[in-house]
């Protein structure tokens, strides 16, 4: 018998899921639905996007259906570390062993729902400006708005995944089951993103094109600049949330005087058209989740940021997300398409990983100027002495994140005494701003 599955969100892992179930032997109708448009047919704005950047953790997910991994690739540009700019115009460039992809957000998401187009076939239905409105997890049921016409629809299921963020309606509908906690705490920084064109060469700026560049102020304000593949720059400035610094800058020229004054290489290549958008851009938050299970019954289940939406911090959001579909497909496997177990043993195997991935986004980077000095020398020791003495040194907190042979609540484990000691330091700073 078919079972019919309704995934709400059409992001990375809600799309790859359906790439996963296609395979099983025509065991399952999928329809996806969204409330937003089609991001193949109606042209998306690039400042309302962001970059995000693909671990080995999202690319083994990847690379499990065939051609997923090569056509992301194709539209990716690898990098391998970070290049930190300093007030002294001098660079320290921290490079990694390994190779990560760098791509827009909704590039991924167009290239997972062309694969799945090209697949051709009939067991998945795609459902844009489908607003979810209500879940019924007693009756199997799920109400969507349709936008474009105002009109209702109900949609029953057999298992219900919701994929939609950090802000999930099909969680919403766990709280009125039992024994269901959920903590949501918006990150201590807010950020604005922005845009810069190509360089000109005679600005003689060392950017470095397969690395993260930032730049920080002892306020722990922060800048981050991604290539692209078109020679642009996306662009990101992270700011404490109780600093109203950025905020205020309301006009163009409020926008060149700060960054002339605080970060003149950006200030250099920032065209006017886009330090006035900047000024008129709203502020974005992001919301961190934390649940004691990710299911209910033996129909509904959370993935991605609905069950554990993350600070961007650690670039694990994604990889985090598309791993959690991967996992469910193996345990699947496991279980013999038993729904039911399936679902549960999800929530019992992933939700401590969840935990403590928030955790580690959350306090991996200090805001003390001192313990970011601290964490740079640990990471160099790490780098040149755990391969000769790793009884004695811990690896790389941040490679161990990216290669994702450790579970996150292993690395949590590892890293728990520098975590225990960010978190302290952290709190302590927020409380006196």
């Amino acid at each position: 018998m078919v079972k019919r599955v309704a995934i709400v969100g059409a992001g990375p892992s809600g799309v790859l899921l359906a790439h996963y179930l296609l395979r099983r032997q025509e065991k399952y109708q999928i329809d996806i639905f969204d409330f937003r448009s089609d991001p193949r047919t109606v042209a998306f704005s690039k400042s309302r996007t962001f970059s995000i950047v693909l671990s080995q953790r999202g690319i083994n997910a990847l690379q499990q259906i065939e051609g997923l991994k090569e056509a992301v690739k194709a539209i990716s540009l690898e990098t391998n570390g970070a290049a930190l700019h300093q007030k002294n115009g001098k660079t320290r460039v921290f490079s990694r062993s390994y190779s990560q992809l760098t791509l827009d957000r909704t590039s991924l998401v167009i290239q997972l729902l062309e694969q799945l187009t090209i697949k051709g076939s009939n067991q998945v239905n795609l459902h844009f400006n489908h607003e979810c409105t209500q879940v019924d997890f007693t009756t199997k049921q799920i109400k969507f708005k349709q936008l474009d016409t105002d009109t209702e629809i109900t949609v029953d299921y057999d298992l219900l995944i919701g994929a939609d963020g950090s802000r999930s309606v099909v969680r919403e509908g766990f709280l009125q089951t039992e024994n269901f906690q959920c903590k949501q705490n918006y990150v201590a920084n807010d950020y604005k993103s922005f845009l810069l064109p190509p360089l000109d060469p005679k600005l003689n700026l060392n950017w470095q094109q397969n690395k993260v560049n930032s730049w920080r102020l002892d306020n722990s304000i922060n800048i981050l600049l991604v290539y692209q593949m078109d020679s642009s720059w996306n662009g990101v400035i992270v700011f404490p949330h109780k600093d109203k610094t950025i905020p205020e800058l309301t006009t163009k020229q409020e926008v060149f005087n700060y960054l002339h004054q605080n970060f003149p290489e950006i200030a250099q290549v920032l065209p006017e058209s886009e330090a006035e958008d900047f000024a008129n851009r709203p502020v974005s938050r992001v919301l961190t989740v934390r649940c004691n299970r990710y299911h209910y019954g033996d129909s509904v289940l959370l993935i991605g940021d609905a069950a554990h939406g993350v600070s961007p911090s650690l670039g694990q959001g994604c990889n985090a997300a598309l791993e959690d579909v991967a996992i469910f497909n193996q345990i699947l496997d496991e279980c013999g398409d038993n729904l039911a177990v399936a679902v549960e043993k999800f929530s019992l195997q992933r939700q401590a990983d969840g935990i403590a991935l928030v955790e580690l986004s959350d306090y991996a980077f200090p805001i003390s100027k001192k313990l970011f000095v601290e964490l740079l020398f640990r990471n160099r020791l790490s780098k040149y002495f755990f391969p000769i003495l790793p009884k004695f040194f811990l690896p790389s907190l941040f490679e161990l994140m990216a290669e994702g042979k450790l579970s996150y609540s292993e690395i949590l484990n590892l890293y728990q005494d520098w975590i225990a000691k960010v978190k302290k330091s952290n709190q302590q700073i927020l409380a006196k701003m």
